[in-house]
């Protein structure tokens, strides 16, 4: 029983980092019709962030925890927001030319990474909490599963608000509608969608950080490694879903646990099977608008 719970519960709380690195994924396709490969980048660059700022002000401590969540959200903007104003503004409907711009984008940053803090993985150390575990129903389970699950939460809730509730989500949802009729009113879609990608590319710089104390390292390639399973979560979903992003983020990671326990570590191998029967039964995802 006990270890059927702990497959269960590490399951959901890998799916819940699964989603806070496909949910900017997500929202920026969903909103803005842009495939951004470039997105572990955006990871990347914010855990090393994170990791420094935890640095300067010790490690142990929870307030440099949550100041590395906050330097590594805000990293993770700018840098979308850069990418966004430079590259991809000129590359609107022009979806090949994304693709090959951010992958290139990608590529760059990784070997940038490399240079800079070299290619060996840094070992990090967190407040000792994390270290810890809980028990539920005889199970052991490492605390770094309740920060992911709650962060997971606390992102969802706060993408679904600002879209539905706030006036620049109203404007950007009725620029994804009707790009023409918005300008007429006077208003500046472009604005609405670079913050977007500033949003986006937030919820990468928590997954990001989060990344790192779930991996209890940082490297040049940690984002890329998560942004495979970021794509699969997303097709799995529904492309542009966010709730489909969260429901496939926990069926995904879930499956992936109870492979590899079970199953003699098959976990990766499931997973590409599940996403083969999506895309040959239902494309557009499970809970993705069908074209």
């Amino acid at each position: 029983m006990s270890t059927l719970v702990l497959t269960l519960i590490t399951g959901v709380g890998l799916g819940a980092l699964y989603f806070l690195v496909a949910s900017g994924l997500s929202l920026i396709y969903g909103l803005m019709h842009v495939l951004n490969f470039a997105h572990g980048a955006f990871l990347t660059l914010s855990a090393f962030m994170g990791w420094m700022v935890a640095q300067a002000l010790g490690t142990a401590s929870w307030g440099s925890f949550l100041l590395s969540l906050l330097a590594g959200a805000g990293v993770g903007a700018v840098f979308a927001t850069l990418t966004e104003l430079v590259l991809i503004r000129p590359l609107y409907e022009r979806h090949i030319e994304q693709v090959l711009v951010t992958v290139g984008l990608s590529f760059a940053a990784v070997a940038l990474f490399e240079g800079i803090w070299g290619t060996d993985p840094i070992h990090i150390a967190g407040p000792p909490w994390l270290k810890q575990t809980t028990e539920v129903l005889g199970a052991r389970i490492p605390n770094t599963y309740w920060v992911l699950m709650i962060a997971a939460v606390l992102v969802l809730v706060a993408l679904v608000l600002f879209l539905q509730k706030t006036r620049y989500g109203m404007i950007i949802r009725a620029g994804v509608e009707n790009r023409s009729m918005v300008t007429a009113l006077g208003i500046d879609v472009r604005r609405s969608f670079t913050l977007v990608f500033a949003i986006g590319g937030a919820a990468a710089g928590i997954g990001g950080v989060l990344a790192m104390h779930y991996s209890t390292f940082v490297s040049a390639n940690l984002g890329q490694t998560l942004l495979i399973f970021a794509f699969i979560v997303t097709v799995v979903g529904g492309l542009g879903s966010l709730t489909g992003a969260a429901v496939a983020s926990v069926l995904v990671a879930v499956l992936q646990q109870f492979a590899n326990f079970y199953l003699g570590g098959t976990g990766d191998f499931i997973v590409v099977i599940l996403l083969a029967l999506v895309l040959l039964v239902r494309p557009s995802g499970l809970l993705g608008r069908k074209a």
